[in-house]
């Protein structure tokens, strides 16, 4: 368990907090790009505990300004998109993606006073159909990570956006290193409901082994007896993402913290061409949003997705993690937990945390790939229960 103070540390996200710091030197993904467009083309957005709006200007330039104007304080989500900039409706103070302050139409003609105002303004790029943003010090700005499912191009994409999720972002995170969970949340949900799906899941766990990385924990999942997917191996990608394949597809994904107590689930799927060749490179993939609760607001619990909600948010708001009581099974958790206080410590120093990436030739694809299991770990298994195999 962690005390009440460790608690604290590792999960409140605003800005100046020690984890909402580290967070900061990582690029987010904050929307799919499809979300904005002619007819749309700005959205409120929060991230990190900031209130900022999100726009497409008029050369298909992206920009991210906090929410109230620098005037006033009014919304600047209700303003325009004209040009080159966003004009606030109040006034009509109007702004570029980079914060300045161009247009003030009630001052005189001769004044230099818009170029004495900014806008909090945040660098938006665009890759793989999906909008990321960097929130933190302007000098320490990392390069947008290409991992290869985002860089890959044998293939096609699609993204699925979650509901929002009324917890804490560490809540839905410590999931990934949570190994041995899969046996009842999943399979066994799925079994009572008499579906088949994530059968493979339900298997005697013999052993889960932990290793730290340059990227984060290399994690493996190993099943008793022997068979196809008896070793089930993926990545936790620091600090806030997962890397998996389900079935043939390559999987990333990303648990993006609102606020201390609100998360968004980003999920980007790559499936590779048979045949080696480019895909279909849509410039904006397919995007699919999912639900996790029915029309009487009940968890769903016939997903994986609504079955992890439950389970995250039903710890509350911001879990209280002084009255948890963890067991032997909990150690990629303890794990976890210690390089994230580690590098919120290197963060504190002035130092680089780990998992970000600098070096413009490394960036062209990271291959996370080989770190994985079995190619078709999961589909082999639900085929051989199907065919009665096992």
């Amino acid at each position: 368990m962690l005390t009440r103070e460790e608690n604290e540390l590792l999960t409140r996200v605003d800005p100046g907090t020690p984890a909402g710091e580290l967070l900061r030197r990582y690029w987010h993904p904050v929307l799919a790009a499809a979300e904005l467009t002619d007819a749309q083309p700005k959205r409120r957005i929060r991230i990190l505990g900031e209130d900022l709006v999100i726009f497409r200007d008029g050369s298909g330039k992206y920009g991210l300004l906090a929410e109230h104007c620098a005037h006033r304080g009014t919304s600047l989500y209700y303003g325009n998109v004209e040009g080159d900039g966003l004009r606030c409706a109040y006034h009509g103070w109007k702004y570029d993606i980079h914060g300045s302050c161009l247009e003030q139409p009630f001052e005189p003609k001769e004044s230099s006073f818009k170029e004495r105002i900014h806008q909090r303004a945040y660098p938006v790029e665009k890759l793989a159909g999906l909008l990321f943003a960097y929130l933190g010090p302007p000098d320490k700005r990392p390069l947008l990570p290409r991992w290869d499912i985002v860089a890959r191009e044998d293939g096609t994409r699609e993204i699925n956006v979650h509901d929002f999720l009324n917890c804490n972002w560490l809540q839905a995170q410590e999931n990934t290193p949570d190994l041995v969970h899969g046996y009842y949340l999943h399979a066994h949900q799925f079994s009572v409901r008499g579906m088949e799906d994530g059968a493979y899941r339900h298997r005697e766990i013999e052993t889960i082994e932990f290793d730290e990385f340059e990227w984060g924990l290399k994690q493996r999942r190993i099943y008793a007896g022997k068979g196809p997917g008896a070793v089930s191996a993926y990545p936790m990608v620091f600090p806030n993402m997962m890397r998996l394949r389900e079935s043939w597809r390559e999987v990333m994904h990303w648990r993006v913290p609102i606020d201390d107590h609100h998360t968004r689930v980003f999920w980007l799927a790559f499936d590779p061409s048979p045949d080696g060749r480019k895909g279909d490179r849509l410039e904006d993939p397919p995007v699919t949003y999912v639900p996790y609760r029915d029309e009487r607001g009940d968890f769903l619990m016939d997903t994986f997705p609504s079955q992890d909600a439950m389970a995250w948010e039903t710890q509350g708001p911001l879990f209280d993690r002084s009255q948890e009581h963890l067991g032997a099974s909990d150690k990629g958790i303890v794990k976890f937990r210690r390089m994230l206080k580690e590098q919120i410590g290197i963060v504190q120093q002035g130092g680089d945390p780990i998992a970000l990436v600098r070096d413009p030739e490394r960036n062209k694809v990271i291959n996370l790939t080989t770190l994985q299991g079995t190619p078709d770990e999961g589909m082999r298994w639900v085929e051989m229960l199907e065919n009665k195999l096992i």
